[in-house]
């Protein structure tokens, strides 16, 4: 029987621990945050074991850390990532004074605008973004051109993007303005692939100018403006767990 030590990925490592969610993790790595026994470790799919001396930031990573919930409204020209090698502004730029090692659950667009969650808990942001807990997100979408009821069916039929049947959608349209030929169209999905509500709109001929995310489950953005942030309350958190097990 072999006493070998058992062997993980890096990036596994760190998301274990509460640190980062895994693909957060490989973020962390490339833009060289991580060491393992006192060197950096800028490459993926190096494998540790629990004898290896793994550090983010210079932080030990059995080192235990408070467990932090933040909603943030996220504004428009914000790169929802903790770093960003083109030097762009990121949201941990609104986070300066949080010395925890938040990181985004998921992500919401550069160049779009709305609620984000921000967290250290690897195992919270797995359950809220993996697909089969069904947690709704809603969006605020304006589209070039007015569809007709008929138009957007497709949404909640289903549409198929990048070869992918997606999960059926609601949609109500708010407002039309004819002389500018836009709609806004309020659009509630639950899944969360790249870039899928612009895919979306655009499968069926109606390309998007804005976009912003108004509601996360039962959060929403009430009393806060962009580039604001607030720690989640007990219940919230709460609500989100139970609306998770019951997806």
């Amino acid at each position: 029987m072999s006493n070998k030590p058992t062997e993980e990925r890096l990036q596994k490592a760190i998301a274990n621990a509460g640190i980062a969610s895994r693909r957060h993790a490989e973020e962390l790595i490339a833009a060289g945050h991580v060491t393992v026994n006192g060197a950096v470790v800028s490459a993926m799919g190096v494998k540790v074991t629990p004898q290896d001396a793994i550090e983010v930031d210079g932080v030990p990573l059995n080192q235990e850390e408070q467990k932090k919930y933040f909603l943030f409204y996220k504004p428009r020209g914000v790169i929802s990532a903790v770093t960003d090698d083109k030097g762009r502004r990121t949201v941990m730029d609104f986070f300066e004074d949080v010395k925890e090692r938040i990181y985004p659950v998921g992500r919401l667009d550069w160049d779009a605008s709305g609620l984000l969650i921000m967290t250290n808990d690897g195992d919270f942001a797995n359950m809220l973004m993996h697909p089969s807990y069904k947690v709704e997100k809603k969006y605020v979408v304006k589209v070039q051109g007015i569809p007709t009821r008929d138009k957007l069916m497709p949404l909640k039929d289903g549409l198929v993007v990048d070869r992918k049947k997606l999960a059926p959608a609601r949609f109500k349209q708010i407002s039309a303005d004819k002389a500018k030929n836009t709609a806004i169209i309020q659009l509630t999905i639950h899944q969360g692939i790249n870039h899928q509500v612009k895919k979306m709109f655009k499968t069926i001929g109606y390309p998007v100018i804005k976009l912003a995310r108004e509601q996360y489950g039962p959060l929403t953005l009430t009393g806060l403006q962009p580039g604001d942030y607030r720690p989640l309350k007990r219940e919230e958190l709460q609500a989100l767990e139970a609306l998770a097990q019951k997806g």
